[in-house]
């Protein structure tokens, strides 16, 4: 497998397009679902994949040929882009999830009740996200939802490995203790349909890992 990823990674170093098509089919997906994790706006994510890909493409060349997977470098570039998108989406975030539910009516598309569902259970999970710090939310969600371990979580973010495993920990005890938090002081009964930050934060993955 490293061998077939570093043949990949020299390939793409050296500009051939067709490399680059099969990294693009390889990773849009987890860079895409990087982005709407860190951002919770879907054409925002998209765009962010555009762009990481984009950039990847201009900085083909400084890759070091023999380092293995790329998908830490590409979700390293996307977790910088995300942030620097994040100010506004989370400005728009706040203001759709404090509209009233819209009526459902007789002929209203499944998908699309669905997807209104979504973006309510997204905004949610962002609320809960937002009161961690930049770097421990970024860390949570490359270990955690992008699957990278501690190495490559380094690697894609720049940082020593023991700075991951200690942000990583610190984010779980702040998302376990948020937990505990909305457990003593239980919100008011949503609308049906809606999510409040307690059932946003039971999704969260906030228990250290023992393995």
């Amino acid at each position: 497998m490293r061998d077939s990823e570093n043949d990949l990674r020299r390939r793409v170093r050296a500009g051939e397009r067709g490399a680059f098509a099969e990294l693009y089919e390889q990773c849009a997906g987890p860079v895409y679902r990087h982005a709407l994790w860190l951002t919770g706006d879907w054409s925002t994510a998209e765009d962010i994949m555009s762009e990481t890909f984009l950039a990847a493409w201009r900085a083909r060349e400084r890759l070091h040929p023999e380092e293995g997977s790329l998908r830490p470098w590409l979700l390293g570039i996307a977790t910088h882009k995300a942030e620097n998108a994040r100010r506004g989406v989370r400005r728009r975030t706040a203001f759709l999830a404090r509209q009233r539910r819209t009526p459902v009516v007789a002929d209203f598309a499944p998908e699309v009740a669905g997807r209104v569902d979504d973006a309510r259970r997204l905004a949610a999970v962002q609320h809960s996200l937002d009161r961690l710090r930049r770097q421990e939310r970024e860390v949570l969600t490359l270990c955690v939802w992008s699957g990278l371990d501690y190495q490559q979580t380094a690697e894609a973010l720049g940082i020593p490995v023991g700075t991951v495993r200690s942000r990583l920990s610190r984010a779980r005890a702040k998302l376990a203790r948020f937990a505990d938090e909305a457990q003593k002081n239980p919100e008011p009964r949503p609308a049906r349909g809606e999510m409040t930050g307690e059932a946003a934060l039971a999704a969260l993955p906030v228990r250290e890992e023992t393995a």
